[in-house]
């Protein structure tokens, strides 16, 4: 008997709630249309919402059935406003952080995998670049760096203060980010100018002495892919060479805040926050949610985009199957890829942050409408 398997579905606050709605349908249609493709979703509530009327900010039986049950989990977007404000916790961070970071703490997945690719139909701020120049993976360290809860304030009484946060990079975190850019590379096609397998170091080597660390840990990573070139970027230089030339880039690994901020910009690059997926993985749990926020201004009013998040289940399905070795997953991903591609080919129905361009003139469908349309060519 094929095996089911059981999906952890955390819709979150605002957006994030309706975006994986959406993401659900889609996985029910796969369910109820495709064999061999056997998923139980167990959906909980969780984010600044539930932190206001629980003051946790998910039950008992989320947690542990989604860090000790769970093949994969699905979470939306967290943040919520009351009164005008963010909802915080008592230590400051926002409603939903113990959630979105401290599951990465928690499961160890230590990579963010952020595919940066312009499908057809999709504007780009990029005037002279098309589908053809856009299609690499930015790997983020997930774990280490910046994001650490290392940080501290310090008040005097002269009224001056100053803050901390420490960045700790170690080599172990290099060694095992490092080697998924490498793997994945493997079994990519290239960068698209030019066909190469490439890897791409980014960080500040010239300047600080843990960049220096990752970068000696990529290199000695490196040497065991004599097939695919290394290839090194300061930060700062990256930014502007990948606006200038994003064709040359295939697969680009970072430390994690150098990483959390370069693909925010490439997810500018492939049309919006609204088109970018994400999945936070280690060796053997992963999360995959879209980039983008909780929208509270367009929550509710049926305008966000449910792209991000129905290509997050394709990276989940694709995950899941390379995992178990299941074709029948890996096939339902390209089914799902497939039916998103032919709608923004189309040009016809979109939500209205794809409005743009040569495409201004469409009137704009509502999120609900774009996945019966995504639906509607699945089947």
């Amino acid at each position: 008997m094929a095996k089911t398997y059981e999906i952890s579905v955390l819709p979150g606050d605002g957006a994030g709630r309706e975006v994986i709605a959406q993401a659900v349908r889609v996985l029910e249609t796969l369910h109820s249309k495709q064999r061999g493709v056997n998923l139980k979703l167990h959906q909980f509530e969780c984010g600044g919402e539930y932190y206001l009327e629980h003051e946790r900010e998910w039950s008992e039986k989320a947690e542990d059935f989604t860090t000790t049950k769970a093949d994969a989990i699905l979470l939306g977007a967290v943040g919520a406003k009351h009164e005008g404000q963010l909802v915080r916790l008592p230590d400051g961070n926002m409603a939903g952080y113990n959630i979105v970071i401290g599951l990465r703490q928690r499961l160890d997945l230590y990579a963010n995998v952020r595919p940066v690719r312009l499908y057809e139909g999709v504007p780009t701020p990029l005037a002279d670049k098309g589908p053809r120049d856009i299609d690499m993976v930015i790997v983020r360290e997930n774990t280490e760096g910046l994001y650490i809860p290392a940080r501290q304030r310090v008040e005097r009484s002269e009224g001056q203060d100053f803050a901390i946060d420490m960045r700790v990079i170690s080599t172990r975190g290099s060694e095992r980010v490092s080697r998924f850019a490498f793997e994945l590379a493997t079994g990519r096609t290239g960068a698209p100018s030019d066909g190469t397998k490439r890897v791409t170091c980014v960080d500040k080597s010239n300047l600080l002495e843990g960049c220096r660390l990752f970068r000696e840990t990529f290199n000695s990573v490196g040497n065991n892919y004599p097939r695919i070139e290394k290839d090194y970027a300061f930060v700062d230089a990256w930014t502007l060479l990948a606006i200038m030339s994003p064709e040359h880039y295939d697969v680009v690994v970072a430390p994690n805040a150098f990483g959390d901020i370069i693909s925010d910009m490439g997810g500018a690059l492939q049309g919006g926050l609204g088109m970018a997926p994400s999945g936070n993985i280690g060796d053997s749990k992963a999360l995959f949610e879209p980039v983008h926020g909780s929208a509270p201004d367009i929550a509710g009013k049926g305008r966000a985009n449910p792209i991000a998040a129905i290509l997050s289940v394709v990276m989940m399905l694709d995950w899941l199957g390379d995992r178990h070795r299941n074709h029948a997953l890996k096939k339902a991903a390209t089914t799902i890829e497939t039916a998103v591609e032919g709608t923004l080919q189309e040009g016809s129905v979109r939500t209205q942050d794809l409005c743009r361009g040569e495409w201004a003139s469409v009137t704009p469908s509502s999120t609900e409408d774009v996945t019966s349309d995504i639906i509607e060519k699945m089947e």
